[in-house]
């Protein structure tokens, strides 16, 4: 039925990923495809308060974020089902989104809990995700 999935997730916040993950894994399993893995690194919002941190800032925290996600995956995504990951920045619902395109996904995996809970997969933007996703999209709670 499915060909492929993307589970984002905020290595920062365990809640985007603590039930998103497990149920992503057990859904590659039953369909025998693989895993994606993104994380999605906030950009500035504005220029004027990019300018405030050194030049090499975004360069630095994408590299570590790499490095968090290789960790993560290693421990979390077993090899038979991992796919490609990717650390990424810029707007997070945006970034999905693209992501899960040029992954080639047919399947989003979002990880939420009680909204009284602030988390980057909560509220606009996994309500963006699944409003303007061209893939089916699986909200985990």
């Amino acid at each position: 039925m499915y060909k492929s999935i993307l589970l984002p997730v905020d290595l920062g916040h365990r809640a985007s990923w603590e039930k998103a993950a497990p149920a992503a894994v057990e859904l590659a399993k039953q369909h025998g495809i693989k895993v994606n893995v993104v994380t999605v690194i906030p950009d500035y919002g504005m220029p004027m308060v990019g300018s405030f941190f050194p030049e090499d800032f975004a360069e630095k925290a994408l590299e570590a974020s790499q490095q968090e996600l290789a960790k993560f995956v290693e421990k979390h995504i077993p090899a038979d089902v991992l796919g490609k990951t990717r650390a990424v920045h810029g707007t997070i619902y945006k970034r999905i989104l693209i992501n899960a395109d040029q992954m080639d996904c047919d399947l989003i995996v979002l990880g939420s809990h009680r909204p009284e809970k602030a988390d980057y997969l909560l509220g606009p933007n996994a309500a963006r995700v699944v409003r303007h996703a061209n893939q089916s999209v699986f909200v985990v709670r």
